[in-house]
């Protein structure tokens, strides 16, 4: 595994699991494997997103459709991305 990819996955698993022991040492590893602040910051907010996904599809018991229905959803939503129109088109 790359360097720059190990210090970033410690980096988002201690953002994830306990993120109340992160601090800026903690950045500075990644910096030093090679990670730009940009890069960086594009992974943690990736994190956050998923994370604060995970936990509303947990409040609210949205559960993951069924693997033929997800097959024939792919091709819209290859097409079309997830912007909101294309999602509101797919409904």
């Amino acid at each position: 595994m790359r360097p720059e990819l190990k210090a970033t996955l410690v980096f988002l698993e201690k953002l994830t699991l306990r993120p109340e022991e992160l601090t800026s040492a903690d950045a500075d590893e990644v910096r030093a494997a090679g990670v730009s602040d940009q890069a960086l910051c594009d992974a943690a907010t990736v994190c956050a997103l998923f994370s604060m996904i995970a936990r509303l599809a947990d409040s609210f018991g949205w559960d993951v459709p069924e693997w033929d229905r997800l097959q024939q959803r792919a091709p819209a939503m290859l097409e079309d991305g997830y912007a909101l129109g294309a999602i509101a088109k797919r409904a």
